[in-house]
């Protein structure tokens, strides 16, 4: 076991994106063998192995090969099923790293605060907790498309578990659940089918090879291809219309399950859009992009007017998620390089600032056992630190200038506005779609102050919010890291953007590049 831990830590080791995944697995097998009675040393062995993954994840960091590829030195390739061109495949470039090392650091964040929330079948709990860990680490770092696919379902499962065991009111976490079930599973079931269809047609799932494989495809089947990965990641960011289950399973998961839902796997959508949807089919995602581009606005629009109609504060945060992932995916399918860069920057900003929306609501309903606006107010005067961590959380959320939601979103709307580089957009299509998303940020700040003042300021009207008790040290132990983070990368962006620069140009060179031979094609032709 010591020579495992030493071999995690050790930055020169062959294997260290395996051991980064798979440690966590390893600490769920460890809690299989502990009884379920030792409720303290099942809690602090699953915070040792997620707090030694993110430890172990550190070398990743620091001694990344910033390129616009993936770092050679990371990768890792072992024959799995040569039989059908499938491999053992991992590596990291500068557009998943950091939503690997999102993961690893949010994992003992999670374990912390739920030591102090769940009190029931607490060895399960950590166990789903732990392998979703692994499958997220997995989905990000793999480059074999079965090897994602493995990943990308063995995560469905745990999620499904803690939004439907661990939820707040039976009936109603039961049919969060089996919805959640549902869309994923849907959107899965087409992604599987398209995967399989590429791999038969290129005779391989090597992600560094299917690029090229997928142009050669014909354009009906690009389409179709592209609309069954399309569908499978809108879901899982989710893009409006399919967002529809995330404030079912937002409102009732546990509060880890809520931290782990906003802050890990629903990046999962955005990333699948970058790493398969643009790359495999450039010409067909750029041809679809303004209408992907119509509905994130729309979503940025209609989850913020949601947010507004909310009385339930977890629900709130929950609608919020739809906006903030609408600009996300406007950046993405903007084909603008700032705007690309500040949709990864804001994919990391949206996992923290939301993720301690969450963490704090979670403190306010243990203390209460409601999140309904109502039921509060004034409570800042008998709650002051835990009224400047919730504001803390507000303000990165609005993206004020100094956190890191200002920032991500900034991009996003200079890129978008600024628009493609070749003109095929016109210039009112694109200033359009800033200004209808910039109003997400106007409504953003409206709907988070507005809650924020309804529950901290004014009278104390309920007399049970009298007796309510300050942040504790423990609560502090898993709020103050994500408040550092907030800082930090508010005031230090370019740590993140210079590591995905290379990546993001090389991705973007190769989209345009396919699509202008398209289109010399198309010319050719007539």
């Amino acid at each position: 076991m010591l020579d495992f831990l030493a071999a995690a830590i050790d930055p020169d080791i062959k294997h260290h994106l395996s051991v980064i995944t798979f440690l966590p697995l390893v600490g769920a097998l460890f809690l299989a063998f502990i009884n379920r009675k030792r409720e303290r040393e099942l809690k602090a062995t699953a915070f040792f192995f997620s707090l030694i993954t993110f430890i172990a994840s550190l070398p990743v960091l620091f001694d990344f090969n910033v390129g616009a590829g993936y770092d050679k030195r990371l990768m890792e390739t072992a024959e799995w099923i040569p039989a059908f061109g499938i491999q053992y495949k991992m590596g990291v470039d500068g557009i998943s790293l950091f939503l690997v090392m999102l993961t690893t650091f949010l994992a003992p964040i999670i374990m912390l605060s739920s030591s102090t929330t769940v009190h029931s079948k607490v060895k399960e709990y950590f166990i789903a907790m732990l392998v979703l860990e692994t499958g997220l680490i997995g989905s990000f770092c793999a480059l074999d498309l079965f090897l994602f696919y493995v990943f990308f379902e063995l995560m469905l499962i745990p999620m499904y578990l803690l939004i439907g065991v661990w939820g707040s009111d039976e009936s109603a976490r039961r049919a969060a659940a089996i919805k959640f079930f549902v869309y994923t599973l849907v959107g899965s079931l087409l992604m599987f089918l398209a995967v399989l269809y590429i791999a038969g047609v290129a005779k391989t799932f090597d992600m560094e090879r299917l690029p090229e494989a997928c142009a050669q495809l014909p354009m009906t089947a690009q389409y179709l291809c592209f609309g069954a990965f399309m569908l499978s990641f809108a879901i899982k960011t989710p893009l409006f219309p399919f967002h529809t289950w995330l404030p079912h399973a937002h409102t009732e998961a546990p509060t880890g399950g809520s931290v782990a839902l906003a802050g890990m796997m629903l990046k999962l959508g955005t990333y699948g859009m970058i790493r398969f949807a643009i790359p495999f089919f450039p010409v067909v995602a750029y041809e679809m992009a303004p209408l992907i581009m119509t509905l994130a606005v729309i979503g940025i629009i209609y989850g913020s007017m949601m947010c507004l109609a909310q009385d339930d504060l977890k629900r709130l945060i929950a609608y919020s998620s739809v906006a903030h992932m609408g600009f996300i995916v406007l950046g993405l399918f903007s084909f603008n390089f700032m705007a690309t860069q500040g949709a990864l920057l804001q994919n990391i900003n949206h996992g923290l600032s939301t993720g301690l929306l969450f963490l704090c609501v979670g403190m306010l309903y243990e203390r209460r056992h409601t999140r309904i606006f109502a039921d509060f107010g004034g409570i800042a005067k008998v709650m002051p630190k835990f009224a400047v961590l919730f504001m803390i959380a507000t303000l990165a959320s609005i993206g004020l200038p100094g956190t890191n939601g200002f920032v991500g979103e900034f991009l996003i709307l200079m890129g978008t506005f600024g628009g493609v580089p070749d003109g095929q957009w016109t210039w009112t299509l694109n200033s359009t779609m800033a200004l209808l998303a910039a109003t997400g940020v106007v409504l953003g700040a409206v709907y988070m102050l507005w809650a924020y003042q309804r529950v901290f300021f004014g009278e104390i009207t309920v007399k049970e919010n009298l007796a309510l008790r300050d942040v504790n040290r423990t609560e502090l132990a898993f709020s103050v890291p994500v408040v550092v983070m907030i800082f930090f990368i508010g005031l230090n962006p370019n740590f993140l953007l210079a590591r995905s620069e290379p990546a993001v140009q090389a991705t973007l060179q190769r989209t345009l590049a396919a699509v202008a031979e398209h289109r010399a094609a198309q010319a050719a032709a007539k």
